[in-house]
């Protein structure tokens, strides 16, 4: 159940067998069915995840009932509330299993070991964290300047598989447009518009 965290994991640092093995023994798998939540709003978000398997989303739900979804986590991907894990205050989001799914868990009690043990593995996550810190910019730039069209076409770029696994309501709330108008871009890209 390691193996897809072994090549992530290698993909962007080097370590040994060794320290692997040891990492290993930090993480807690778990099974998540479809329609199942990590952890809803108001809870603690107690562990940070990696998706060896399936597909998460991280959302929220105003006032008015309306959800916004943050992120769609899929294999290979990290999904929690840092923020929240960070400081052991209730989080804002819900992250719910959109596919059965094989997740790798790891406690903010955990995390700080392998951090202190593997220092690699401090390397890892504080190029993870940058990288998602420029994602989420240039994420909320995109909400700015760039329409609706243009966030669609640049999620069917950068995101095709889940664009093929999420239903049309959820990408049209990632992307903060009514299923109505993402029908309509859809429409005009298929006929060439």
């Amino acid at each position: 159940m390691f193996d897809f965290l072994q090549q992530k994991v290698n993909e962007t640092i080097s370590i040994s067998e060794e320290e692997f093995e040891y990492a290993k023994t930090l993480f807690l798998p778990k099974k998540l069915r479809k329609r199942r939540f990590l952890f809803e709003e108001g809870e603690p978000c107690i562990y940070t995840t990696f998706v060896e398997k399936g597909l998460l989303r991280s959302y929220t739900i105003d006032e008015k009932g309306s959800e916004h979804i943050l992120q769609f986590a899929m294999q290979g991907w990290w999904s929690g509330d840092l923020y929240s894990f960070l400081t052991g205050e209730p989080s804002e989001y819900n992250i719910e299993a959109l596919e059965d799914s094989e997740l790798l868990l790891i406690t903010k009690e955990s995390w700080d070991q392998l951090l202190k043990e593997v220092p690699a593995f401090e390397r890892y996550f504080r190029i993870l964290i940058q990288n998602n810190l420029i994602a989420t910019q240039r994420r909320l730039m995109g909400t700015f300047s760039a329409t609706a069209e243009e966030r669609y076409q640049k999620m069917l770029k950068e995101f095709p598989d889940v664009i093929q696994r999420v239903p049309l309501h959820m990408i049209a709330s990632y992307l903060g447009v009514t299923r109505e108008t993402l029908s309509r871009i859809r429409s005009q890209i298929t006929s060439g518009s």
